[in-house]
C-alpha cells in the first residue's frame, strides 16, 4: 500500500527457490516490483517456474576431508547428539537437522530454508553425512544453496558465524537474476 501511495504500480508473488531458481533449497519469499510506469508494470510478469536440475551434489561436498570444526563426533556436544544422530541419519544424499530432541530429515532432497543462525548451533544447522563423517554445511555450501556460483569468494577475514548469517539472509541469486531480466523486457 505504502509503494502505490508513494506511486509506485506493484506486483508481487511468493517464488520458492527450487522452482524458480533452479538450486535444491527450499526457500519460500515474497518477491515485490514496482515500476512508476503503469505500462511497464502490465508488461511485467514474473518468471514461469523451472525444472529442479541441480541437486545437492551441485552444491555440496560429499567426498573431500575438511577442517575437523564442522564435523560431529563423539563427545564434542552434550548429551547423546551425536549417537541420535547416528541412528537417524541413514540417508547419505539428504539434509536433516537437530530439533532439539530428535533428528529431522529433510525428505524432499534438498537443503530446507537457510537462517540467519544457521552456523550458530541449535535446531538450524543444516547436517549431512559425507564419505568422512556426519558434519554441518560449510558456509560456502550455505551461498552456493543461494545460487552464488561455487567460485565465488567469500571475505577471509570475516568469521564464519557473520557469513552463515550472511548466507541465511541473503536472497537466491539465480531468482533475482531471472526477475530482473524480466523487468528488463517490460521495460524495453
Amino acid at each position: 500500500n505504502t509503494l502505490e501511495e508513494l506511486g509506485y504500480h506493484v506486483k508481487h508473488k511468493v517464488l520458492n527457490a527450487m522452482e524458480y531458481g533452479n538450486v535444491p533449497q527450499n526457500r519460500e519469499r515474497i518477491y515485490i516490483v514496482g515500476f512508476l510506469s503503469e505500462e511497464e508494470c502490465n508488461k511485467f510478469s514474473f518468471p514461469d517456474k523451472v525444472e529442479l536440475t541441480n541437486q545437492l551434489e551441485s552444491i555440496i561436498d560429499f567426498h573431500t576431508k575438511l577442517d575437523e570444526k564442522y564435523y560431529y563426533t563423539p563427545g564434542k556436544y552434550k548429551g547423546n547428539i551425536y549417537e541420535k544422530l547416528v541412528e537417524a541419519m541413514d540417508d547419505d544424499r539428504a539434509v536433516y537437522q537437530w530439533r532439539r530432541q530428535y533428528v529431522r530429515k529433510n525428505k524432499s532432497s534438498v537443503v530446507p530454508t537457510l537462517t540467519a543462525n544457521q552456523g550458530m548451533g541449535g535446531h538450524n544447522v543444516c547436517l549431512i553425512m559425507t564419505d568422512n563423517g556426519i558434519r554441518k554445511m560449510t558456509p560456502h555450501e550455505c551461498f552456493n544453496a543461494q545460487g552464488f556460483p561455487k567460485d565465488f569468494k567469500l571475505p577471509t577475514d570475516m568469521a564464519e558465524s557473520r557469513l552463515y548469517k550472511q548466507a541465511g539472509n541473503s536472497v537466491c541469486v539465480s531468482v533475482i537474476h531471472r526477475i530482473a531480466d524480466s523487468i528488463v523486457d517490460a521495460i524495453n
